[in-house]
């Protein structure tokens, strides 16, 4: 951005409080890290579009990451969506679970979830949102052995994919919570029993870098993504959930697929006999139609 650029941030001091001028509080956070950019100012508006627009048309981008967008209105991020119109945009809303008095996550998690699709609807359901639900309850779920967290009090998933599938992305890490900052880690023995939840589930799958090239995981995550493709599980893919106890998960996507995840291993009484195993490994089995 050209010129004096002190009248475009509302404050040159980092952890400056933006909430006052946008009057939307329930969106805004403080982030420490920079100067408060003022996204009301049509100088600002413009020459970010028109950057976001050169980087689509001459770099070849096609989509968008709204970092910490939990840090400025969603009316803003729905005009730089309007503005520059990309293939895909998927952004951060990243709020802790609710905990009980045991330290555990609360079994009802639909706030969280509620404010993750509240979102999206806010910036006109144009862009998805990163399933922080389901990344949180997926991994307390394995930790604990508590596998019937995974089935919500009206019997579908209990992460944001059980409220509003299209516009969601699962994961199990990403760059913040795993790979080299850590701050969330998905515990290394369960990795692949979450990619077995989210490769097979509705939603839009991605999958780090660390876990497909450097962790050795790339035969079995690509059998994974193969099983998805061939079968034409999508977003919208409906679930059956079969199984929800302690030790054992299973369930039935499009009637197409079954998904078992888990130390137990007594769920042939759950599968048709015209369903084959596809892959399995370290506490998970996939099942295909024949």
């Amino acid at each position: 951005m050209a010129g004096d650029v002190r009248k475009e941030i509302c404050e040159e001091q980092p952890n400056f409080d933006y909430q006052i001028q946008l009057k939307k509080k329930q969106w805004l956070v403080d982030f420490n890290g920079a100067p408060d950019i003022d996204h009301l100012n049509t100088r600002v508006q413009g020459e970010l579009s028109d950057w976001m627009n050169w980087i689509k048309t001459e770099i070849g981008f096609d989509g968008w990451r709204f970092d910490f967008a939990k840090g400025y209105s969603p009316d803003i991020t729905k005009l730089y969506m309007g503005n520059t119109r990309p293939e895909f945009a998927v952004g951060e809303i990243w709020n802790p679970l609710s905990f009980g008095s045991d330290g555990k996550p609360n079994y009802d998690q639909d706030g969280h979830r509620r404010e993750l699709t509240e979102w999206v609807k806010a910036v006109g359901g144009s862009a998805t949102a990163f399933d922080f639900t389901t990344k949180g309850i997926l991994q307390a779920a394995l930790v604990e052995g508590e596998l019937w967290r995974l089935k919500d009090s009206n019997g579908g998933p209990p992460g944001m994919i059980g409220l509003m599938q299209e516009n969601v992305v699962t994961f199990v890490d990403n760059h913040d919570t795993g790979s080299t900052q850590k701050r969330l880690p998905f515990p290394s023995d369960k990795v692949m029993q979450g990619y077995v939840y989210i490769l097979t589930h509705p939603g839009i799958p991605s999958i780090i870098y660390d876990h497909f090239f450097d962790w050795g995981l790339k035969e079995e995550i690509s059998k994974l993504a193969m099983i998805r493709i061939k079968n034409g599980i999508r977003a919208s893919s409906t679930v059956r959930i079969l199984a929800s106890d302690p030790d054992l998960y299973v369930a039935a996507i499009d009637d197409k697929i079954i998904a078992k995840i888990g130390p137990r291993y007594e769920a042939g009484h759950l599968v048709p006999t015209n369903f084959r195993i596809a892959t399995c490994g370290n506490d998970y089995v996939v099942w295909e139609k024949q």
